[in-house]
């Protein structure tokens, strides 16, 4: 990636839905070299798609819970049978196989305790959960940030 390719970056990080006449206008190309530059980037997977920001509480969502997930044994693809589980689980928003005594720290949204008690018994009845931790956030500080593309540069 060049320093055009950063640029588009970072105006689409900014506004997603940047016109591309715009777009080209901000980074001085013209419209057609800007649009081509820009399907490139989706074809080659940099750009994954367009995506409304949505308030979490205004949507209903109260609760924003940092779950760990320690699994029983890492032999054969215990793992992956996980992995399926907890990507059809539509409360679980984000999902990272991380290092230290957790194997898993998931990010889950719930409208209530009552629907994060669902949510956790969904959770310990999944195939290998050792252990469980709950994390709950007293109030988001950052989320979705953009990522920091003058360091690529």
């Amino acid at each position: 990636m060049n320093k055009t390719d950063l640029d588009i970056l970072s105006y689409l990080q900014s506004d997603g839905r940047l016109t591309n006449v715009a777009l080209a206008e901000e980074i001085h190309l013209s419209p057609s070299p800007c649009l081509r530059r820009v399907k490139q980037l989706e074809e080659a997977g940099v750009i994954e798609g367009y995506h409304a920001r949505i308030d979490r509480q205004k949507a209903g969502f109260s609760m924003t819970v940092f779950v760990e997930v320690r699994l029983k044994s890492h032999a054969g693809d215990k793992h992956i049978v996980f992995e399926k589980a907890i990507l059809e689980m539509e409360d679980i928003i984000s999902a990272h196989l991380v290092s230290g005594i957790a194997d898993y720290r998931l990010e889950v949204v719930a409208v209530d305790l009552q629907d994060y008690e669902r949510i956790l018994q969904a959770l310990q009845s999944l195939p290998h959960v050792k252990d469980i931790q709950s994390h709950f956030a007293i109030r988001s500080v950052k989320t979705a940030a953009p990522l920091p593309l003058k360091k690529i540069s």
